[in-house]
């Protein structure tokens, strides 16, 4: 079984979708953590527009990075260019990725507008977590 990080910087809408996805795809082939550099707290329109596909994540919990230091990742996955630029070094030989999501919630506008960019962003991660898992755990 193989050890899983994404990392943003708030670990409030993208590496919380990513984990979830990610669990999602991977099964028992893997164990997800999703932290941040710091901690915002868990979206509430990320647990919305993942459970428009079916996916629950409202018991995750935002996580910092430092809290997951002693775990042996084999792959760190960062969602944001903050992140990339501020991962911490992991004492592993973990294989690193990296994609720069939009923040959903930086979205402006009407309601309906930010939601629709939560689920644009959302949309994006499950393709990018599907082709991951595909590519590198099976």
């Amino acid at each position: 079984m193989k050890n899983v990080l994404v990392l943003c910087t708030g670990n409030s809408c993208r590496s919380q979708i990513a984990e979830g996805y990610l669990r999602h795809f991977a099964g028992d082939k893997a164990t997800v953590y999703s932290a941040g550099i710091e901690t915002h707290g868990l979206n509430p329109k990320a647990i919305q527009v993942m459970a428009e596909d079916h996916i629950d994540i409202s018991k995750h919990t935002s996580n910092n990075v430092d809290e997951y230091l002693d775990v042996p990742f084999d792959y760190v996955i960062t969602v944001c260019d903050n992140a990339k630029e501020n991962c911490p070094y992991f004492p592993t030989k973990a294989v690193r990725f990296h994609y720069d999501f939009p923040d959903p919630a930086k979205a402006t506008g009407s309601a309906d507008e930010v939601m629709n960019e939560f689920r644009r962003v959302r949309d994006m991660i499950k393709v990018y977590s599907r082709d991951l898992v595909k590519e590198h755990l099976n």
